[in-house]
């Protein structure tokens, strides 16, 4: 059995407050996606333009969750998902705002990063149970990273 070393709540996401401009240039940019692929008569792209927006806006209105998080001897569990550390070969720490965030690097190559946020009073004992695991490396953002940041979503 693995015991804890640190457990903390965080939110899933940093949310970032909108205003009626930024809700103006969805609907443009939407609308004109949407004539585009009619003009090229591509359904298919239409659905995606469609479905795309909506998600982007419901991720918009709809607040983050409060997760609950935990570093083992083996590896960092996210609610009731579990991440070893076996498959991951570094990790890193991102500074958004004033929000702080631990992302584990993959092995794989085409794996998913794992990103989670953490309270600065938390973060020397994360960043401390994280290092006696993994090796730290400087994380830089990926093209996911710099869109959704463009699109502050």
């Amino acid at each position: 059995m693995t015991s804890n070393i640190i457990t903390w709540d965080a939110e899933e996401y940093i949310t970032k407050s909108h205003n009626g401009w930024w809700y103006f240039g969805l609907v443009i940019v939407t609308a004109g996606l949407s004539a585009l692929a009619v003009w090229l008569q591509g359904w298919t792209f239409l659905a995606l333009i469609f479905v795309s927006a909506i998600t982007v806006l419901v991720f918009n209105l709809r607040p983050p969750r409060k997760i609950h998080y935990s570093i083992t001897s083996t590896g960092l569990t996210e609610g009731k998902q579990k991440h070893s550390f076996i498959d991951y070969r570094a990790f890193g720490i991102v500074k958004e705002d004033s929000h702080y965030s631990a992302v584990l690097i993959p092995k794989k190559r085409f794996g998913l990063n794992v990103k989670v946020y953490f309270p600065e009073g938390s973060g020397e004992a994360i960043v401390d149970a994280l290092g006696a695991r993994l090796p730290m490396e400087e994380v830089k953002p990926d093209l996911l990273d710099k869109l959704v940041s463009f699109l502050r979503i």
